[in-house]
């Protein structure tokens, strides 16, 4: 049984298509209906098909009245990080708080490069991830001295002025799959956020989370500050299935992919009240 010892959250994953934009806002208004707990869209800025995430999560959060938002995650080539800084906190302020950090390193280098930015190898992607957060988590230390300095290869900060204070705070998580990602994640992220359909076995699922842990120990963590989130297709968000995923690997959201709204609701009203009573009966 692996156990971080986080309450079970739920949350949708919700294609922000630009075919019908209203219904993208109407099934995040649902999900805030239903009692889900995020609500999150996919961030890919070189998709002319696709709605504009951040704009898209602004207009959301004006919406809804208690749903945490987040990309799916952001396409940190092409979002400067003391730039997403920034944006993180004005939507955390306008929410009143229910605003959450989804980073990616990238992966589609052809679109990236195609749209302006710049192609990096994957060791390079991780390295300037890593430097990413540090800028981030700079510049919302409002209560450390002095301005913001960062010395990075990628991405720097050179007596920048740290702020302002978001309501809450902001939890940044990661979508990570190899080993360096997943240590990354334990080092310096609030959560993991893979999809279910990226992993290759239940095996290889539990030795990312161990790669997690020993990130996190290795810094000085518990692995427990590590939220361990899932995306989850509709035909594999079973109670069973769902159950075991966070009984033996210890997650601890689980996200619903889809634009159905018959499903979200079905799934609101018959697997989340069934899966959380299952866990809670096993960890006792």
């Amino acid at each position: 049984m692996a156990d971080y010892g986080q309450e079970l959250q739920f949350g949708t994953f919700i294609t922000p298509t630009s075919a019908n934009p209203q219904h993208v806002v109407e099934l995040a208004v649902l999900s805030d209906r239903l009692g889900f707990d995020l609500v999150t869209f996919q961030d890919h800025p070189y998709q002319p098909a696709l709605l504009d995430a951040w704009s898209l999560l602004a207009f959301v959060a004006a919406r809804t009245e208690r749903i945490h938002l987040s990309a799916n995650v952001s396409n940190l080539p092409l979002r400067l990080p003391a730039v997403l800084a920034r944006a993180s906190v004005t939507i955390d302020q306008l929410s009143g708080g229910r605003f959450e950090l989804g980073l990616g390193a990238g992966g589609f280098w052809d679109a990236i490069e195609g749209f302006g930015g710049r192609r990096l190898t994957g060791g390079q992607a991780v390295d300037a991830l890593e430097e990413a957060i540090r800028v981030i988590r700079a510049l919302w230390a409002v209560d450390e001295p002095g301005r913001a300095d960062v010395d990075g290869e990628y991405y720097s900060l050179t007596g920048a002025r740290r702020g302002p204070a978001s309501p809450h705070p902001i939890g940044i998580s990661i979508g990570a799959y190899k080993p360096r990602m997943l240590r990354l994640t334990g080092r310096a992220a609030d959560g993991w956020l893979p999809s279910f359909g990226y992993l290759e076995s239940l095996d290889a699922f539990a030795r990312m989370n161990t790669l997690i842990d020993e990130g996190a120990e290795q810094a000085g963590r518990s692995p427990a500050d590590i939220r361990r989130w899932l995306n989850i297709g509709a035909a594999d968000a079973t109670v069973d299935r769902l159950v075991e995923l966070a009984v033996d690997h210890g997650t601890s959201g689980f996200i619903l992919a889809g634009d159905d709204a018959a499903t979200m609701e079905r799934f609101a009203a018959e697997v989340i009240p069934a899966v959380r009573a299952q866990v809670e009966l096993i960890r006792r």
